[in-house]
């Protein structure tokens, strides 16, 4: 399981032009599921997206986690960001999750972070979707469960 995660000033995604999902100052996660992706990569994923330090303190230093700053998380399940694009010009999609067990394993991922975190918003999982935000910072950081 692997999570880009941008810290924004705001970001929606839009469904068919009507916003399925919005929050203000926070994180944007784009959630990209991989075959096998196991409640213990799910428990872990929720803990780092709350837990990692991305907020400024009081000196300006990148110390404060979402869980600290009660920020907004907005998941947005995103399969492309599973494509194998180590060789030639276009991505191959077999590192990623099938359809179903995606669907199932996003589900358990917004789940946790909601047990764990008010303000959690999401995408709509298998729409066309349209992400729009504005990066704070900017600031963005790969994560791996």
């Amino acid at each position: 399981m692997l999570a880009l995660i941008q810290r924004v000033s705001e970001a929606s995604v839009r469904v068919d032009g009507e916003v399925v999902g919005r929050i203000g100052p926070g994180l944007l996660a784009l959630v990209g599921i991989e075959p096998g992706d196991n409640e213990a990569q799910t428990a872990r994923m929720a803990e780092r997206l709350l837990a990692y330090r991305v907020f400024a303190d009081e000196a300006g230093r990148m110390n404060r986690s979402l869980a600290q700053t009660g920020g907004g998380l907005l998941l947005v399940s995103q399969f492309t960001l599973a494509a194998d694009t180590r060789s030639g010009n276009r991505p191959g999609f077999s590192t990623a999750a099938p359809p179903e067990e995606a669907e199932r394993t996003f589900s358990h991922l917004v789940a946790a972070c909601r047990a764990r975190h008010g303000g959690v918003e999401t995408g709509q999982f298998g729409a066309h979707m349209v992400v729009s935000l504005v990066n704070d910072g900017p600031v963005t950081f790969l994560l791996r469960a």
